[in-house]
C-alpha cells in the first residue's frame, strides 16, 4: 500500500497514464494524492476529470486556481475567453454536471495524521496551525458544497484584496482570502501581505518579498506540506515541505513523491509534448 503525492496535471492525461504505469499504481491498493489544477492548459481535461473520478476513494484531490475557473465558467461567474478554450470539452460533455457536482465537493485542503502531512494547492498562511487551515478551508468547501451558495461564492471569487489576513474578515471578503491563499499565493510581503505579481523563482524577486514558506509557518512547524501551484520554483523535497508542480504542462516533467516512506522516493515522467 503506497501513497503518492502528484503534482498538477492541468489536462495533460498521458502523461499521468504513463506516470501511474510506472508506479504500477494499484487503485485497489494504493492512493493518490493531487495538488490540484486537474485541468485547463493541457488537451485532455475532460479524459482527466473522468479517470480520476473514476478513482473514487483512491484519489485525493485538493482543488487549484484552474479547477475554480472550471467551476467558475460552469456556474456562468466569469465569461468564456482564449485562456479557458481548453476547457471546452469539458464544459459541452454530456456528463459536464457530474463532474461539476463531483469537483465541487473536493476539498480545498486535507490532512493525513498517520502522515502528518498537510496537502494543499498553493500554500498555508504562515499564521494559519494545521487545524485553522483546515478550517478555513471548510468554510469556502461548505459554500462550495450547497446548491444555492456555490455559484454566488464564484461571482465574488475574483479580486487580490483583501491582501493581509485578520480574524475579523467576514463574508465574500473571507472566503476571497481563504480562497487566495490556499489556490493562488506564491508569494508574501515582510509584513505578511499576499503579493500576486512576482510568479518566478524566489531568488528573483525584490527584498521585500518572501516565499510564504520561508516565514516558519505555524502549519509547518507541525507537519510536512505538500503542495503545487508554483512551476517556475520546481520540485523541492525537505523533511516538512514538498514542492511538486514541476511543469508538466509545459513539457518539462510530472512528478510524483511517495510520501509513505521513511524517504520520499520522487518518480519523474516527461511532461505533455506539443
Amino acid at each position: 500500500m503506497a501513497v503518492y503525492a502528484i503534482g498538477d496535471i492541468q489536462g495533460c492525461y498521458d502523461p499521468l497514464a504513463r506516470l501511474l504505469d510506472v508506479l504500477a499504481f494499484d487503485p485497489a491498493a494504493d492512493t493518490l494524492w493531487l495538488t490540484g489544477d486537474l485541468v485547463n492548459r493541457g488537451p485532455k481535461s475532460l479524459q482527466t476529470l473522468r479517470f480520476v473520478k473514476s478513482l473514487g476513494d483512491s484519489a485525493i484531490i485538493v482543488l487549484g486556481n484552474h479547477d475554480l475557473h472550471l467551476l467558475a465558467l460552469a456556474a456562468g461567474a466569469i465569461s468564456p475567453d482564449e485562456r479557458f478554450a481548453s476547457l471546452d470539452d469539458v464544459l459541452n460533455a454530456p456528463d459536464c454536471q457530474e463532474l461539476i457536482d463531483w469537483l465541487r465537493r473536493r476539498p480545498l485542503a486535507h490532512y493525513d495524521k498517520s502522515l502528518n502531512t498537510l496537502l494543499v494547492h498553493a500554500g498555508t498562511h504562515p499564521d494559519w496551525s494545521v487545524q485553522q487551515t483546515l478550517a478555513l478551508a471548510a468554510e469556502v468547501e461548505h459554500a462550495l458544497q450547497k446548491k444555492n451558495k456555490w455559484k454566488s461564492l464564484l461571482r465574488k471569487m475574483y479580486g487580490n484584496n483583501p491582501h493581509q489576513w485578520s480574524e475579523d474578515l467576514t463574508g465574500k471578503k473571507r472566503l476571497r482570502f481563504i480562497i487566495n491563499c490556499l489556490t493562488r499565493m506564491r508569494m508574501l510581503t515582510r509584513k505578511r501581505r499576499l503579493n500576486f505579481a512576482h510568479t518566478e523563482p524566489p531568488f528573483r524577486a525584490r527584498q521585500d518579498l518572501l516565499p510564504w514558506f520561508r516565514f516558519t509557518p505555524r502549519a509547518a512547524a507541525e507537519a510536512r506540506i505538500v503542495f503545487g501551484h508554483w512551476s517556475a520554483l520546481g520540485l523541492i523535497v525537505l523533511p516538512d515541505l514538498v514542492s511538486l508542480d514541476t511543469g508538466c504542462v509545459w513539457g518539462s516533467q510530472l512528478t510524483a513523491v511517495r510520501l509513505d516512506t521513511d524517504r520520499p522516493q520522487v518518480i519523474q515522467v516527461p511532461g505533455q509534448t506539443a
